[in-house]
């Protein structure tokens, strides 16, 4: 199934709360988007894998995605290896998106570097004529996002660009709510963790309104971008 965005996440809910806001307005403008998570998140302190895949598929509801998958790479020690870059090779051959959305460049969690690096190096080889890959006992042709963004996830790196989510800041919030196992909750009983603080989420809209102020728009999203951007018009730009 070819979509128009993958969006791929080292960890169940990495994605939505990194760009959860763009995915849901790029869906509501018809766009198709796939998530792809590396990892089950097993070693996280608060849940299990098993209630990770069910928020997972819940806040996949809510934003509107067209397919979800779940790597099962190893939680806390995604390399880039040859074995694993031939899972995103595979995962980019199959849905042959346009664009590709991947973790932070560099972050607090050692995985989303580490998964930075993977899915920049796995959408070039995915372009390889010569690297063959089967999938479901079919060959897949050769595949290249045409742009790989950077979503900004704990530390606050300075975005090349950022996207007006003021109109989906709700919708991005009930997404990451779905986690209800990582996120605050005063009624829970289990440890407390930096991303289960009240600071934290408050922070998924104080840091938006941030970006939103510097960009002149209610609530914003920032990305980091591989490539120097080129616009064919102005029609989209907030001045």
């Amino acid at each position: 199934m070819k979509v128009d965005i993958l969006a791929i996440g080292a960890h169940p809910d990495d994605v939505e709360l990194g760009c959860g806001g763009t995915l849901a307005k790029l869906i509501s403008q018809g766009k198709k988007v796939a998530i792809v998570d590396l990892t089950q998140g097993e070693l996280g302190t608060r849940g299990t894998n098993i209630t990770r895949a069910e928020e997972a598929a819940e806040a996949s509801q809510i934003l509107g995605i067209s397919a979800r998958e779940n790597l099962k790479m190893k939680d806390g020690f995604i390399l880039n290896t040859e074995e694993y870059q031939m899972q995103v090779v595979k995962m980019i051959r199959k849905y042959q998106p346009e664009i590709v959305f991947a973790n932070a460049i560099d972050d607090r969690h050692p995985d989303h570097a580490k998964a930075s690096r993977l899915v920049s190096d796995a959408c070039f080889l995915a372009g390889l004529v010569k690297i063959e890959t089967e999938l479901e006992g079919e060959n897949q042709k050769q595949w290249r996002p045409k742009q790989v963004f950077h979503y900004i996830q704990w530390k606050p790196i300075t975005p090349d660009f950022v996207v007006d989510i003021s109109d989906f800041m709700e919708k991005k919030i009930e997404a990451c709510l779905a986690y209800k196992t990582q996120f605050y909750d005063p009624n829970s009983n289990e440890p407390m963790t930096p991303i289960a603080t009240k600071d934290f989420l408050e922070s998924l809209t104080y840091r938006a309104q941030d970006l939103g102020r510097l960009s002149g728009v209610d609530f914003a999203e920032g990305f980091t971008s591989e490539k120097l951007l080129a616009f064919k018009n102005f029609d989209g730009i907030v001045l």
